[in-house]
């Protein structure tokens, strides 16, 4: 929810058509009249500093501050045309004698806009054509243009006037380039938020599918037995389905802890993630489904996502083998051997004739989640019948990984 806020355009108090964006419906009106009054006062006051100096403002003047100004208005629609008009406009008022003042802001700001919007061959080409007509009206048709007995200024002045010029493009331009980084920045924050949104769907997807197979996989042989036995041997009857009630309220807790951890992202789990530790559960779970499970090695020291990960493995494989497989017999081999724990679940037996088929995703959340950790996951018939999981979860780089997600946290 914070990215998603952080990447809305912020806007700012004030009616509809004061927030304007590049393209939409509404026009920049509040930000256009505001200018166009500052550019009237302002020439109205330079005026009478030049007073005798320069023509006099009348009605002419006048439309043509308000062409200039009114262009401004379509600056983010269209900022093409109004540069070009805004600096027309400009050199119309200048070569008409008119006093110098506020009109060549217009131009500004039309250079400015034409920038941010991406269009700098067309903000320098009109920034040159005014420079090219300010250059012309006042170092060689001033002779045959008002105001009479006009001089040419010198080029110091011409030197200031383009100082100006230079500033004002380098500013635009710099804030073209702030603004393409920003909107880089806000997609890469749009990006990152849904890869992130989509590596949590996946792993919650994975967690529960875990949690359930395993249980349901469970349920499912021991209602077969009970319903078998209900009349013949009700006292195994009742054994299943005191199984059947131990593997759902389990499930229904493990659940429960996945949708708290939803519910509270902020907080710690109530209670810790299953691991290795686990083994003689899922052992036990395995005999009440008919499975009978031996367990070979010692298991090594390990961090919480590799415990969990290597537990979640486990727990497939076994369910796997309860679903799919013929044999009644199965083996788990656990050994750390040079930084890598070695998981390896061994049945005996041919597909079940009863093999109802799956979805598929058993295996391929076996992968993920030793791909997630930086190893590999190896599934397939044995040579000598039978089948295998084998997989490697290197230890070091689940350590440094761990640590690496706790300091970004």
């Amino acid at each position: 929810m914070q990215e998603q806020r952080a990447d809305v355009p912020r806007r700012w108090p004030g009616p509809p058509w004061w927030n304007n964006e590049s393209g939409g419906s509404r026009l920049p009106w509040r930000s256009t009249v505001l200018f166009t009054l500052v550019v009237l006062f302002g020439t109205h006051f330079a005026a009478l500093n030049q007073k005798g100096e320069r023509v006099g403002l009348g009605p002419l003047a006048y439309a043509l501050l308000f062409v200039a100004c009114g262009a401004l208005l379509w600056r983010q629609r269209h900022p093409v045309p109004v540069v070009f008009i805004t600096a027309a406009a400009a050199v119309v008022y200048l070569g008409a004698g008119y006093p110098y003042g506020p009109v060549f802001l217009t131009v500004a700001v039309g250079c400015f806009s034409a920038l941010v919007a991406g269009r700098r061959k067309v903000a320098w080409t009109a920034v040159g054509v005014f420079w090219a007509g300010h250059v012309l009206v006042s170092h060689w048709l001033y002779r045959w243009l008002p105001p009479p007995d006009d001089s040419s200024p010198s080029w110091g002045q011409e030197l200031v006037i383009a100082t100006w010029v230079v500033a004002i493009v380098a500013l635009a331009e710099l804030m073209r380039v702030r603004r393409e980084q920003w909107a880089r920045e806000r997609a890469e924050r749009a990006l990152a938020a849904r890869r992130r949104a989509d590596e949590e769907r996946l792993r919650i997807a994975r967690e529960l599918h875990d949690v359930l197979a395993h249980s349901i996989s469970v349920i499912n042989v021991q209602a077969g037995v009970g319903l078998a036995l209900l009349d013949s041997d009700p006292e195994q009857a009742r054994t299943a389905l005191t199984t059947i009630k131990a593997a759902s309220k389990e499930a229904l807790g493990e659940v429960r802890q996945v949708l708290d951890t939803l519910r509270t992202p902020g907080d710690a789990p109530r209670t810790p993630a299953p691991g290795l530790d686990r083994l003689p559960e899922l052992v036990e779970q395995a005999a009440h489904a008919g499975l009978a499970v031996r367990v070979e090695g010692e298991v090594p020291r390990l961090a919480p996502g590799t415990d969990l990960a290597a537990f979640r493995i486990v727990q497939e494989a076994l369910t796997n083998v309860v679903r799919h497989s013929g044999s009644r017999h199965a083996r788990v081999h656990v050994e750390g051997v040079e930084g890598v724990l070695r998981l390896r679940v061994d049945d005996d037996g041919p597909p079940s004739a009863t093999d109802e088929g799956g979805s598929g995703n058993g295996l391929a959340g076996m992968r993920e989640r030793a791909g997630a950790l930086g190893g590999t996951i190896e599934a397939g018939p044995r040579d000598d019948g039978g089948f295998r999981v084998l997989a490697r979860l290197p230890l070091e780089a689940v350590a440094r990984k761990s640590a690496e997600h706790r300091e970004d946290v």
